[in-house]
């Protein structure tokens, strides 16, 4: 394993301790117990938001604190997820009198422990709601979690969530903007080669050199099939189709594209997905209004990519262009 870290039990650790240093004006860390917030704390008067999971996913959750976006984010161990006596402080942490929104993606271990945060937050008086993101078709039920896991479409949750708030929306307001989103955003992603987590030291699973992992987790857990690797073309085709199908795309539609990429594929080969991804869905008669491609919701450095494709409407559209400023996503 040949990895830019010290000791791997501090991998977590030592990261968030750089980023404090690189994003100050946007951040401050908290190192007991570990989470991330605002640089200055909640917003008085706006509805916080907070959302976390386990590290290793970079720059989600921890990049999309700033204005526009997170107030509050609470990072687990490598592919773990935070505990509750982390995640309480941080919605305290956010919370700014209106109310605090926490976004979970759905894998057993964040439901339950934001579950009982939420519990420990409200005995201390702060007003909380949840939604829960589930945007994965690959499959319904994973070595992570019972039903649809959240991936790469938590950045449209929390962006156009966050826009909600940042406007003044109250809480029951901003929960129903994030459940719109979660009820018209759809990803899938497939896997070139596994990461390998810190601590074990090893890939996390095994690949062929002429094998793909199509529907893999961010976790690296299994997805729908494993087939022989072909073109981009091809596998963008793989990805993108039971996207679209799920949401029943057709003409007239307008939708938001985001090409994700899990760390380890360049830039470059991510355009190459996007390209084909959008000449599919213009065949369907539906317009591309908005893009997004990069390094979002990551799995250390596994090979691969994901679509995500999420259905606009007027509303969507113009949170999703409001103002955001934090580390990884600013307009």
């Amino acid at each position: 394993m040949k990895k830019l870290l010290n000791d791997p039990a501090d991998a977590v650790a030592d990261s968030l301790a750089g980023f404090a240093l690189a994003h100050a004006e946007l951040v401050q860390v908290s190192t007991s117990p570990v989470f991330v917030s605002r640089a200055g704390g909640g917003v008085t008067g706006k509805v916080g938001l907070v959302s976390g999971g386990g590290s290793g996913h970079e720059p989600l959750h921890a990049g999309f604190v700033g204005d526009g976006m997170l107030d509050a984010a609470v990072p687990g161990a490598v592919f773990t997820s935070p505990t509750p006596d982390q995640i309480q402080p941080a919605i305290q942490a956010a919370d700014g009198g209106a109310g605090v929104l926490t976004i979970v993606k759905n894998y057993t271990g964040d439901v339950l422990n934001f579950e009982t945060a939420v519990e420990l937050a409200e005995a201390e008086g702060v007003e909380v709601a949840s939604v829960l993101v589930n945007d994965d078709v690959a499959v319904e039920d994973s070595l992570y979690t019972a039903g649809r896991r959240g991936v790469a479409g938590t950045v449209a949750v929390e962006k156009i969530a966050g826009a909600a708030a940042a406007r003044g929306a109250d809480l029951a307001t901003v929960k129903a903007v994030a459940e719109r989103v979660i009820a018209n955003v759809r990803t899938m992603g497939v896997a070139l080669a596994a990461p390998t987590v810190p601590h074990v030291g090893r890939p996390s699973f095994d690949l062929g050199e002429d094998e793909i992992e199509v529907g893999i987790g961010i976790h690296g857990e299994p997805g729908r099939h494993r087939v022989q690797a072909v073109g981009a073309d091809q596998v963008t085709e793989m990805l993108l189709t039971p996207v679209a199908d799920d949401l029943a795309l057709d003409g007239g539609d307008r939708v938001l594209l985001f090409v994700n990429g899990m760390g380890g594929t360049p830039l470059s080969e991510l355009y190459v997905v996007y390209g084909r991804a959008r000449r599919l869905l213009e065949e369907r008669g539906v317009t591309v209004s908005r893009s997004l491609v990069g390094n979002y919701v990551t799995s250390l450095e596994m090979q691969g990519a994901s679509v995500t494709v999420l259905r606009l409407d007027d509303e969507l559209e113009a949170l999703w262009d409001a103002p955001v400023d934090t580390a990884a996503l600013r307009w």
